[in-house]
């Protein structure tokens, strides 16, 4: 990007307006700084005047133009619309709300700020020194490294050598004599660091012509090692696509270095890149598929006194959710809001949480969002909740039946495309659409039983009212279509008297003693209808349940607290990482089946039972962050290999740890796990800091479908506990799958 106009606009910087409430709106002034990968800003704190602050560009996760956070709707007024942005981190970090001076300054931080992201997303990972760490290691800012700086750099990228060792490199390196590394010489030091034994292995069995790879050497390593159904074709696509040199692409040879690339790009990886676009049926019926699905969607933390934020909403929809929650009741004003019940959560207006939604519904995925309701509020703002969905959404919301005649089933995510669906009570039964209205009571309550769908100490605080019909205004009733709530009274209760439209939750617990007793019942009963679970109000602290019993149950809404990082939502991430991160994954044929025999827990003879044996080597890692920050801290890798499907596949191995190597270390460790059900295994690599005196801590993470896997010389990126992935640091992996 040298002498861009967008990087030279950063690196000058501004004055921008900070807004964090209507009366604290401050002027600072923001810069990049000259290693391209950190903003720099000030801070004038009471005791800390002028304190200069920064955060990474790799930290930040979007930046949206105008007043599209909650902070800049409620502290701004729509005039000044054009001069407002954000910048959204990852992780749980608050939105930096910004306002610039005129419009055509917002437009230029923004389309600058987007532009380096971009770029640094695209940087090549495996040749490209890292300038920010080398930076920090140049103490006098000379641009050259003495032999102490350059041992600080080494502990900065969590690598530790001998002292001998590196005064070996050193000298090396040191062509001029002048005892210090500059330009050339850094780079010179760092391909002698990064050198990988392993891949000059596999490279030199197969570069067989003049040193080189060959397309027919490529295609031979195609077919025999990555067991690829390759063509000469293939070959020299993967040459013009990777190779660096020139000359050796003249030739269509592939250098080791464009080896090197090839392994870290898609054709590359653990996953299988045909798996990354949409691969499946999407005309099935809509239960026929797992639905990414979030609870308490609105929640940034915990369920007592954390915040609410329709930026809880966006976050969770660009995640490819695609069934949230929206806790609705009566606000001020005759503005229904959504909060959590009975507790210190704040509190957002419901139609801006509906605005949020249209925003980012779609962005990830075209496929339908459902919107479930979870309603609390007095008639007359559930008239107000009505006409705010209907004149936000428009008609992308589904306010009856496709087809002129009553449906016998759901349609398909494909003939849903882009619309709203309403989860929730409704008057009457569906077939009234299509008829004579059924009436209800004077009251506009319901006449059936009210579905258990709250939570436990919820109910508790709702004793008063206990027993008395569910008041439900008929604008908002007439919109629930294909996902009306019912108490449920068990399966045959469920087949004898329920449309396919009408839907059950289930408490955590419940559910999993259904799953658990009742598998092939349950299994039934959602190939046509609609399960959602939910955690257990217990739950204070918005953590986790395994959803893998449910999802092994036919269960299809299994949703989770999305704001909350854990193993259980690596796995939820994992099970919709394929299929173009639509949010829907289609069954196996054998769960779509209402005469299905299988049930996960005895796994008797069957379709389903396809014995696999996954041998996996784990070789190496690379480029390992950090997790204790202290200046002598150095990683000590170890690596996780996790199955997660049916009790009888479930299991998991670990390596031995490799002490103070985070940088480059190898274990050429081999592991053996047996599958039965492939179709709903799930792989999941861990890698740990090792610990003798406390639990290992959490390096990076990465969850594939067994099915998704590719077999061969493997690359596995990593994901940090958020999920977003941790620049340059993978695994390197041998898979063989193989029939038992």
């Amino acid at each position: 990007m040298e002498g861009d106009t967008d990087l030279q606009f950063l690196l000058v910087g501004g004055d921008l307006l900070k807004v964090r409430s209507s009366s604290w709106k401050k002027t600072r002034f923001y810069k990049l700084q000259e290693d391209c990968q950190t903003m720099w800003h000030e801070s004038k704190k009471t005791f800390k005047f002028n304190q200069t602050c920064e955060f990474s560009i790799k930290d930040i996760s979007a930046v949206r133009a105008g007043r599209q956070s909650e902070g800049l709707r409620k502290n701004t007024e729509e005039p000044v619309e054009g001069r407002c942005f954000s910048i959204i981190f990852k992780g749980r970090r608050k939105n930096l709300d910004l306002m610039a001076s005129s419009e055509e300054e917002a437009k230029q931080w923004v389309t600058s700020l987007e532009k380096i992201m971009s770029n640094m997303e695209n940087l090549n990972k495996t040749d490209k020194l890292d300038t920010q760490h080398r930076m920090k290691a140049d103490k006098n800012s000379d641009n050259k490294l003495s032999l102490e700086e350059l041992k600080d750099f080494l502990h900065q990228i969590n690598i530790e050598v001998d002292d001998q060792y590196a005064e070996k490199l050193f000298q090396e390196c040191d062509q001029s004599k002048c005892g210090h590394l500059a330009g050339d010489e850094i780079e010179h030091f760092y391909s002698l660091l990064t050198h990988r034994q392993e891949i000059d292995t596999i490279y030199g069995e197969y570069a067989k012509t003049t040193g080189f790879m060959s397309a027919e050497n490529l295609l031979e390593f195609l077919i025999k090692e990555q067991r690829e159904e390759a063509t000469l074709a293939d070959a020299h696509r993967l040459i013009n696509k990777y190779e660096l040199d020139d000359k050796a692409k003249e030739k269509q040879l592939m250098t080791q270095d464009g080896f090197l690339m090839y392994l870290h790009m898609p054709e590359g990886l653990v996953l299988n890149p045909t798996h990354k676009a949409v691969h499946q049926d999407m005309s099935q019926p809509m239960n026929h598929y797992f639905i990414s699905s979030s609870h308490n969607t609105y929640l940034m933390e915990d369920q007592l006194k954390g915040p609410s934020s329709t930026e809880a909403y966006a976050r969770a929809l660009i995640k490819g959710c695609r069934c949230v929650e929206l806790d609705c009741w009566d606000g001020s004003d005759g503005e229904p809001v959504i909060y959590h019940g009975y507790t210190l959560t704040s509190k957002i207006l419901f139609k801006d949480t509906i605005k949020a939604i249209k925003e980012y519904a779609f962005k990830t995925s075209d496929y339908p969002v459902i919107l479930s309701l979870e309603n609390h509020c007095s008639v007359e703002q559930q008239r107000v909740m009505a006409q705010h969905m209907s004149s936000i959404l428009g008609s992308a919301l589904l306010t009856s039946p496709l087809g002129d005649q009553m449906p016998t089933d759901f349609p398909s995510p494909e003939e849903l495309k882009g619309r709203f669906l309403v989860k929730g009570k409704r008057l009457t039964k569906l077939e009234a659409c299509f008829g004579p209205e059924e009436t209800a009571g004077d009251d506009g309550s319901l006449t059936e039983e009210e579905e258990d769908d709250k939570e436990e100490e919820e109910e508790e605080k709702k004793k008063a009212t206990e027993g008395k019909k569910l008041k439900l205004a008929k604008e908002l009733s007439d919109m629930v279509i294909y996902c009306k709530s019912v108490h449920f009274n068990g399966f045959q209760d469920a087949k004898d008297n329920l449309g396919f439209y009408e839907m059950s939750s289930f408490k955590e617990r419940k559910a999993m003693a259904l799953a658990e007793e009742s598998a092939n019942s349950y299994i039934r009963h959602n190939v046509d209808k609609l399960s959602r679970i939910y955690p257990s109000g217990t739950r204070t602290d918005s953590s986790n349940y395994n959803p893998v019993p449910l999802w092994n149950a036919g269960c299809q809404i299994v949703s989770l607290n999305f704001q909350t990082s854990c193993n259980d939502m690596d796995v939820n991430q994992g099970r919709f990482l394929t299929n173009g991160k639509t949010g829907y994954i289609l069954k196996p044929a054998y769960m779509r089946d209402l005469g299905s025999e299988f049930d996960p827990i005895t796994l008797t003879a069957g379709p389903w039972l396809q014995h696999k044996t996954l041998h996996l080597m784990i070789i190496s890692a690379q480029q390992l962050p950090k997790v204790n920050q202290k200046k002598t801290s150095i990683v000590d890798a170890l690596v996780k290999v996790e199955i997660h499907g049916v009790p009888a596949d479930t299991a998991d191995k670990e390596t031995p740890y490799i002490g103070n190597n985070g940088f480059n270390p190898m274990w050429n460790e081999n592991f053996k796990f047996d599958v039965y059900v492939p179709e709903l295994a799930l792989v999941r690599f861990v890698v740990e800091d090792h610990d003798s005196v406390t639990d290992n801590d959490f390096v990076g993470q990465f969850t594939v479908p067994f099915t998704s896997l590719q077999m061969g010389y493997r690359q596995v990126p990593l994901l940090n506990k958020e999920g977003d992935p941790l620049p340059s640091a993978g695994l390197f992996v041998h898979i063989m799958i193989m029939d038992a």
